[in-house]
This record gives C-alpha cells, sequence and structure tokens, in this order.
C-alpha cells in the first residue's frame, strides 16, 4: 500500500479505522475515531433520571405502552456530546474552506443574516398565530417580495415554495393552469440538455412528456432545432440560463419569443442567478416562470442547515393563477395575508391551490432580506461580478492542463467546466476527486452535465479570496498532473481522510439496514441476513 509510485510520491500511514492502523485506539492525534452509537451505547442505562413509571400508566395508555425494550443505546451526557462533537470534525462545510459544487452555489453566509433570524418575532413566530399578530413578519414577506419582484423585472412572486425543485413545479402548475383556463391540453414539455436534471423530472412529475432539445458545438440552446420542434402540442420549455455548461443563453429573447408565437410558456431555472443578480432581469427576456433558490443567491443556509426556500418569480399572464397564500398591501398601506377565504376578495380566485400548509421558511425569509439590505443594489450587482470574476479565473488557470470543452464559447459565467480528456487509461475522474479529499477540499461536482465525458464542474462563488483560489488551482493541477501521468496511487485515494475509498457500487446494492451486535433488537434480521434488499 505505501510503495512509492512512479511519480516518486508515496502516501503516509493508514488512516483511523484501518486493520493496520499505527495507534491502539484507532486515532490520530486530534482526528480521533469514533464508533456507531450502537456501539459504544449500553441499554439499561441513561444520562437521564426519570421519575418511576406510575403504577396506573396502562390504564391511561389503554394498553399501548410497549411490551419490550427497543434496544437504545443509554450514554451519558459527556458520552452524548462527544459522540457527536467527534463526529461533527469529520464532516466538511463552508465555514471550514473552499466548497466548489457546480451549479450549487455553496458560498459564505454572512453572520449579520443569522443573527437577524434570531430575533424575537421572528425566530418564534408561529404558522397557526392569528395574522393580526404577526403583522411585522409579513411586513418582512412582503419587502422580500417586493426585492425579488424588482431584481428579476417580474409581476409578482410565489413565496410559499420551499425548494428549488418544489419551486419548479409551482411553476408548471401555474403554466398548467393558464393554460387549462383557456381549454388548451399541451402534454409536451421540452428540456433543452444543458438544463438542470431537476428540470424534465418536474415536467414529468406533473404529468407532461418530456423531449429534449439538443445544444450547439459551443454548449448553447440550439435556437432552429428548437423552434423546428415548437408546436400546437408544446405547453413549455424548461431552460437554465446562465445553463449548466456555465454559459449564459445569448438567444434566450429569440427563444421565449418562439415559445410565446407558438402558444407556449418559458421556465427558466434560477438556480444559477447569482452569476446574473443585479446585472440582467429574466423578465426582460420573456421568462413566464423562475424560481430563486435563496440559498444559492442571498445566501442563506444550505443543505442540512436549512430547510430551503424556493419562491417562483411569475409573468403577468401567469400570476392569476399563483398559489395562496401570498401577502398583499392594502391602499392604507398594511400588509394582508390573502388566503383562499379572501381570495376573491384580492383578484385572486384563480389560484391553482396550495404548494404546502403554511406561508414558507420565515427564517429563510428574513436571512435572504438581511443579506439584500446590507449589500444594496450595487452590492447585489457586485457579487455576481465576482463570481464570474472568480469562476474565469479558475477556467483560465486550468484550461492549459485540462480539457475545457467550452473555453472557447466566451467567458464563462458562474462556473468553470472541464473533462477528462487525457487522463491514463484507468485513471477516472472519481478518482482525481479522491485525491482532492487528501489535499483538503470537497471534490467539485462530477460526471455532469452529460453532455461533457468525465466532467467537472466547478463554482468558486464570490466569497472566495484570491489567495483561497490560487491554493485550491495548485492542489486541483497537482492531482490533475498525476491523473495525465498514470499515478496508480490515485487509485486508492484518499488516504488521510477519516474512511478510506468507499465500495459506492456495493453501498448502493447491497446497503446495511440494521445493526449487529448486543444491542440488536430480538428477532430483528442483521446485516448479513438482508443485505442485497
Amino acid at each position: 500500500m505505501n510503495a512509492p509510485n512512479k511519480s516518486g510520491w508515496k502516501p503516509s500511514a493508514p488512516v483511523t479505522g484501518d486493520s493496520d492502523s499505527p495507534t491502539t485506539t484507532g486515532n490520530r492525534a486530534l482526528m480521533l475515531e469514533e464508533p456507531l452509537i450502537f456501539e459504544i451505547g449500553r441499554t439499561g442505562t441513561t444520562g437521564v433520571d426519570l421519575p418511576p413509571v406510575p403504577e396506573n400508566t396502562s390504564n391511561r395508555l389503554g394498553g399501548m405502552e410497549r411490551s419490550e425494550t427497543i434496544g437504545l443505546p443509554g450514554l451519558s451526557e459527556p458520552e452524548a456530546v462527544r459522540h457527536y462533537t467527534r463526529l461533527s470534525r469529520q464532516n466538511y462545510a463552508i465555514d471550514l474552506g473552499l466548497f466548489p459544487l457546480g451549479s450549487c452555489t455553496m458560498k459564505h453566509n454572512p453572520r449579520l443574516n443569522e443573527k437577524v433570524a434570531r430575533m424575537p418575532g421572528f425566530a418564534d413566530v408561529h404558522p397557526l398565530q392569528p395574522a393580526d399578530t404577526v403583522r411585522g413578519a409579513l411586513e418582512v414577506v412582503s419587502e422580500l417580495a417586493n426585492w425579488l419582484v424588482t431584481l428579476t423585472g417580474m409581476h409578482s412572486v410565489a413565496m410559499s415554495p420551499k425548494a428549488g425543485a418544489h419551486g419548479e413545479l409551482c411553476g408548471i402548475l401555474c403554466i398548467r393552469a393558464a393554460l387549462e383556463a383557456r381549454g388548451d391540453a399541451r402534454k409536451v414539455v421540452l428540456v433543452p440538455e444543458s438544463a438542470h436534471g431537476t428540470n424534465p423530472a418536474t415536467a414529468a412529475f406533473a404529468g407532461y412528456e418530456v423531449e429534449d432539445i439538443p445544444a450547439t458545438a459551443e454548449g448553447r440552446v440550439d435556437l432552429e432545432k428548437l423552434k423546428a420542434r415548437l408546436g400546437p402540442d408544446v405547453a413549455a420549455v424548461m431552460i437554465t440560463n446562465p445553463n449548466t455548461c456555465g454559459l449564459f443563453e445569448r438567444d434566450m429573447k429569440a427563444i421565449s419569443d418562439a415559445v410565446h408565437a407558438a402558444g407556449g410558456f418559458v421556465y427558466c431555472d434560477g438556480a444559477n442567478f447569482n452569476a446574473i443578480v443585479g446585472k440582467v432581469r429574466p423578465g426582460d427576456l420573456g421568462v413566464d416562470a423562475m424560481h430563486i433558490n435563496l440559498h444559492k443567491t442571498f445566501s442563506t443556509p444550505h443543505g442540512g442547515g436549512g430547510p430551503g426556500s424556493g419562491p417562483v418569480v411569475l409573468s403577468e399572464a401567469l400570476s392569476p393563477y399563483a398559489p395562496l397564500p401570498f401577502t398583499a398591501k392594502g391602499e392604507d398601506g398594511t400588509v394582508h395575508l390573502v388566503e383562499e377565504e379572501n381570495a376573491g376578495e384580492w383578484g385572486h380566485s384563480d389560484a391553482f391551490g396550495r404548494m404546502t400548509a403554511f406561508h414558507g421558511q420565515m427564517g429563510m425569509f428574513t436571512r435572504a432580506l438581511a443579506y439584500m439590505l446590507s449589500h444594496g443594489a450595487d452590492g447585489l450587482a457586485q457579487v455576481a461580478e465576482d463570481a464570474v470574476l472568480n469562476a474565469n479565473y479558475i477556467l483560465r488557470s486550468l484550461d492549459d492542463l485540462l480539457l475545457a470543452p467550452y473555453g472557447e464559447s466566451g467567458p464563462c459565467m458562474h462556473e468553470a467546466l472541464f473533462g477528462d480528456e487525457g487522463f491514463a487509461e484507468d485513471i477516472s475522474t472519481l478518482d482525481l476527486a479522491k485525491a482532492l479529499i487528501d489535499e483538503g477540499f470537497h471534490p467539485m461536482t462530477m460526471y455532469f452535465p452529460l453532455v461533457v465525458h468525465g466532467a467537472m464542474l466547478i463554482e468558486p462563488t464570490e466569497t472566495e479570496s484570491k489567495a483561497g483560489l490560487d491554493q485550491f488551482i495548485a492542489a486541483l493541477r497537482s492531482v490533475a498532473e498525476r491523473a495525465k501521468a498514470g499515478d496508480d496511487s490515485l487509485k486508492a485515494a484518499p488516504y488521510f481522510a477519516p474512511r478510506r475509498r468507499l465500495d459506492e457500487t456495493q453501498a448502493a446494492r447491497k446497503p446495511v439496514l440494521a445493526w449487529e451486535g448486543e444491542l440488536a433488537p430480538a428477532g430483528k434480521p442483521v446485516a448479513s441476513e438482508i443485505g442485497g434488499q
């Protein structure tokens, strides 16, 4: 395992968890080995003192009490704290370093946003409170909605969708409602090759047939082929702009005009809005609906730090069909909450229904508005400029070593796209990504978009310094050089992570769905019995 390879590079000793670990405990200094909670816990013990169960409990529970233990591990408070703290040290996060996932815009979250979201009246607001008791919260929702409409040049916005894909569905349902209102039963949604993968999934989920539109050699939508496919059966085109190849769709207005002339609608995936915020208004390009990932453009927590939020801006043609509830200002300037019982009073009786039980993600709204107000219009434009500058810096710093298939298509937008051409035989993009982990970086998006073989999609965002980008570029160049030189050690990377390379195929096909040992519940199958199911 540790023999020098052809390039002379040699990995250090095996990491924790290997059978030949160099320490008795399995720890490596401050990188602490941590077993599963079921391996360290003990049934019958607890770090909490509970009162004895009253004798009449059975009568009160009506026979629903447990008849046997469930085998949960018992831990003292210090053990529980240490367990989860040790696990947290094995996570990668944006607060540790660059998170270069392409098309995901993993940017720094200013702590000012977090402070505002925790203010009394925002953090403790409850969705079932009477509207009269949450006027301030409704004002925030209304103000954020106004900013979103202004920045996009659209007519209105639905605030309740809770994520990007949820917002996509909202937009498509608005389109379907508009078509049904005019008695038009169109069944096809066109999706370009350069669109996000959720776009065709959303269209199919909404009951539409999905057809691809090919890209040109420069990575943009083929306008002539799109025009040739338009017809009375096409309900909409779902297009990502800037697209997943990292390029701005220069023909966007012409695309919208052609779709509208054919009686269809234009849905734009707004996941990449960070690259054009304050610079381009989608409404000016003929877009009818576009979701906005607040976590990607306006810096709210992403993923496990969520929850997410995906407001959908709408054109005047689609606004009457937007879902309930929404906020609206009366003549006196008071913000009202429009729901089913008063929708008619506000001229909104054609709403297609609801997307959620309540009104949206209040914590995400406050964070996003704090971000907008602290940046201002000029600051938001600079966000886009810096994000594009950083992406182009990465593109031009690596295109002499890595294939940049669309490097001649003009400047990229928010992300740089590379392929695996030139890698030695048997060395893959996955091997390069695993080696990047050893360098202390989370890998970029791999194998997407599908139009590029062995794709590596890198989005640095605007929050990375030049020094940070230089370090990442140096690490990626080093690993790429080894990939092109046929460095066999890449096949076993990572060497320094808490776990060595896992068999991801087996993990997907034969997941371990139960645990073995004394804590396994009686009569339950263990891992060896259910593997492969």
